[in-house]
This record gives structure tokens, sequence and C-alpha cells, in this order.
């Protein structure tokens, strides 16, 4: 274990990787509120929560910082409810208002009152998760680095809540009124769930930075629910792609001499680009597949119609002959043959010499479309 710990590719990767699950965990649910965009607010304005706190304390670190860091995220949030509520403005203009102004006051105090102290603006963006390795706290007589015995506390604290209240989450996710009606609070859970981002922020700023945190927090669950709609695999499959994300993005790192934070991000990227292409709904691919179908059955329709049209007419051998749905349908002769041929496989149509004939099935098919009525035997 002390050789494990003692591990400086260990200690990064695992500590990546607790970022990511206690990210991916609160940012589920975050994405499918839709208040995405707030994490970037709160992760920016608990600068200002650290300031206050070390000013107050003298403390850079622990549970004082978390809880300050906690408090300035959820004024962040009260105050952009408060600017909504006027009518005056709409939530994304009321979070580009609140977030800048509390980020700028949070620089001002560092530039003035903590110039020599190690809390600047430029740790809390960006952090260095290459250096978790450096700053070590004996427990249970192995040296844990500190980030990552951080991390493993707030994960699962974050973990702890997810799994207490996971029906209540899910309710008021999806249907916040009908979880109001059955007194599920969902304004509170919304507070405590911003309130343990702001507290995941903080924990994990010194070694990944607001700019990781925010990755881990919005693109895995992002690239998760692509891939599946059930909450839980959406919360399975987001934990994992921070993992893996973690992992690939350091060995990446390693062999390319680049950052390691922004090649972890860039690796959560990747795997939102490969779900958003591959994702088995709501993928690219997917849905090109299922409108070229539907396109398909649209034209085998469209040509059970036209013969369902013309079958009786004296000049049905002319009209309903392959040649002729170039004019009436518009079709290339190539296209025609096309959509005949999978009519003809579908058991539509039937050839008849260079006549197209409805079978049963083709016939009940075009009567749904001109006479509904007729079709299911109803006037």
């Amino acid at each position: 274990m002390s050789e494990l710990l003692a591990s400086v590719p260990f200690a990064i990767q695992a500590t990546g990787a607790l970022v990511g699950i206690a990210g991916a965990l609160l940012g589920t649910f975050l994405v499918l509120r839709g208040d995405a965009m707030t994490t970037d607010a709160i992760s920016h304005s608990i600068l200002l929560g650290i300031v206050l706190v070390w000013m107050a304390t003298g403390l850079t670190s622990g549970p004082l910082q978390i809880a300050g860091a906690a408090l300035a995220g959820l004024a962040t949030v009260l105050l952009v409810q408060l600017l909504v509520r006027t009518g005056r403005m709409k939530d994304d203009a009321a979070i580009g208002l609140v977030f800048p102004a509390l980020f700028s006051v949070g620089v001002l105090l560092l530039n003035v009152y903590a110039r020599d102290v190690h809390i600047d603006a430029h740790t809390v963006l960006l952090g260095e998760i290459g250096f978790v390795w450096l700053d070590t706290v004996p427990v249970a007589g192995f040296e844990v680095p500190r980030a990552l015995l951080w991390m493993a506390l707030v994960a699962l604290v974050d973990a702890a809540f997810v799994a207490a209240f996971y029906k209540e989450l899910k309710l008021a996710t999806f249907d916040p009124a009908l979880a109001a009606a059955l007194g599920f609070a969902p304004a509170a859970l919304g507070l405590a769930l911003l309130g343990l981002t702001s507290a995941t922020a903080v924990a994990a700023f010194d070694a990944v930075g607001v700019v990781l945190f925010l990755a881990f927090v919005i693109v895995p669950p992002s690239a998760a629910y692509l891939l599946t709609d059930a909450l839980w695999r959406v919360l399975a499959y987001a934990c994992g792609i921070a993992v893996a994300s973690s992992v690939l993005g350091y060995a990446a790192a390693v062999r390319l001499d680049v950052s390691i934070g922004g090649s972890m991000a860039l690796a959560t990227g990747a795997f939102l680009a490969i779900a958003l292409a591959f994702g088995p709904r709501h993928g690219l691919i997917a849905r090109a597949i299922r409108r070229r179908g539907r396109r398909s059955s649209n034209e085998n329709r469209a040509l059970c119609v036209h013969l369902h049209h013309h079958e009786d007419d004296a000049e049905a051998e002319v009209e309903n002959a392959v040649q002729a749905l170039r004019a009436h349908l518009r079709w290339s002769d190539a296209h025609a043959r096309a959509v005949v041929a999978r009519s003809l496989d579908a058991g539509l149509i039937r050839r008849q010499s260079d006549r197209l004939l409805l079978t049963a099935k083709g016939r009940a098919t075009a009567r749904e479309i001109v006479a509904p009525g007729e079709a299911d035997g109803t006037e």
C-alpha cells in the first residue's frame, strides 16, 4: 500500500479519477436540470469565499475553506434567482452578471490583501494536478497525498448524498411540480445539490483547477446521456467516462509532454465526440439511420398510395408501370427501381409483367393514409 501511495502516476490518476467521480455524480443532475452553466458561475465565485475565509481565519485549506466556498456558491445561486425573479432578465443574463462580479471582487481582495499567500486566481482556474504527490499527510502510518485524501472524502459524501436522495433527486429533476406536490422540497434539494457542488469545487481547485473540474462536471454526464436514457446508467457511465478520461489523459500527457489537466479535459471531449457520433439513440449515426429508414418507409407508402389511386383506372396498366413513376412521383429511374425493389421485399406490391399491383398488405397501407376509417373498419 505504501508503495502504491508513493507512486506519482497513481497519485495523479487517482486524484483525477476521484474529482471526476465526484463531479460526474453531481453533474448528472445539474446537466439534466439545465443548471450546467450555474456550475461555471459557482466555480468562479468560490474564490471570493476562499479569500474571505482566509482573511477571517488565516486558513488556506480544510473544512472551513470548503464551508466558506460552499456558502459563496449558494450566495451566487440566490443572487441569480433574485435577479431572475425581478422579471427584468433571464437566467443566462443573471449568471453572466453575478459570477464575474463576485469573481472580480475575489481577485481584487487577493491582490490587495493576499499577495504573499498561496491563493491566486491562476491556482483556482488551472490548478496543477501534476504536483499533488508532493503535499502529503500521515494517515494510519501511510503518507497520503492531501488532495487525494480530500477528494476521496468529498466523493464519498457526494455518493452518499446521491444514494440517500436518489428517488427524490430523480423526481425533482424530471418533474419538480410533482416532487413539490409529494412534499419532496425540490428547491431545497436543488440548493443542497449546488452547495455540494461548491464544496466539491473548492476541494478540487488546488489540485485540478476550475477548468478541469467543470469539464468533469459537465462533459461526462453529457456524453453518458447520449448513450442511455436510464438515470442510473447515466450516473454509472458518467463516472466510468470520468475515470477513463483521467487515466487516458494522463497517459497522453506523459507521452506528448503536455499539460496533464488539459489532456484529461481533452479526453472527456473525445468521449463526448464518440458518444455524439455512435450513441445508440441520440448519436448522429443512429439518427441518420433512423431518418433514412423513415424516408424509405415514406417512399414505400407513397408508392402504395399512387398504385391505389390508379388501380381501378382504365389506364392503370400505363399509370402503374415503373416508367410512370418518374413523371408522377418525380423519381429518377434508378430511384424508382430501388423503391420498387424495397416494396417488393416488404410484400407491399407484386409485379405482373411491367405493371405493379398492390398486395393485400400494400392496399391496407394505402388505405391507412387515404381512408383511415376504411382501413380500420370504422366510419
